[in-house]
């Protein structure tokens, strides 16, 4: 009688651990690869390519005489045919908004710096979902953490005998937990 109930449970144990692994695979892909992103924010964007331009202005323009056609015919220089609004900062700079652009002319040195800014592929979705920017993510990411508990738990008894928890399992467990316990106490945290 106790062989059947221990075997179901195991069975149980080893269908949760594949299934909610199975379910939840992207989303962990998704964590990790923004996580990496996230590690290297002082290395490099994760959520925007911001590229920049440097471009020559031959014509001189004080901002009185800046009009439509002349703020359109400077957007042309960068590829742009439609702005939303233009400032003058002082009498011989301009700068020109674009949808997700500017572009900023000095007419002084005659030097226009054009800044284009878009969305990092794949990058700036997950992180949208990893910093929990969604309306209501927060408890979707409650239950994401709930489910990596059972996954990492039930995962510790699939396997039996010297290779599981009770053989090299106990030791390799107490050796994942040492690089967070060493980073804690080489930062005086602890």
């Amino acid at each position: 009688m106790k062989g059947s109930w221990h075997r179901r449970l195991k069975r149980l144990n080893i269908a949760t651990h594949r299934d909610v692994g199975y379910f939840f695979s992207s989303l962990i892909i998704i964590y990790c690869l923004s996580g990496i992103a996230l590690n290297h924010v002082n290395d490099w964007n994760p959520d925007f390519i911001i590229q920049k331009k440097t471009i020559e202005i031959h014509e001189k323009y004080s901002s009185k005489e800046l009009t439509v056609e002349v703020i359109n015919s400077l957007g042309k220089l960068v590829g742009e045919n439609k702005f939303k609004v233009y400032d003058t900062p002082t009498s011989n700079r301009v700068k020109i908004y674009y949808e997700n652009a500017s572009l900023l002319i000095d007419f002084s040195d005659g030097v226009g710096i054009y800044e284009k800014v878009s969305r990092r592929p794949i990058f700036f979705q997950s992180n949208i979902v990893h910093r929990n920017s969604l309306k209501g993510w927060k408890w979707a990411s409650d239950a994401f953490a709930l489910m990596l508990i059972i996954i990492s738990v039930t995962g510790l008894f699939i396997l039996k005998g010297k290779k599981g928890i009770s053989g090299r399992g106990k030791w390799l467990i107490a050796a994942g937990g040492l690089p967070p316990l060493l980073a804690l106490i080489l930062y005086e945290v602890l």
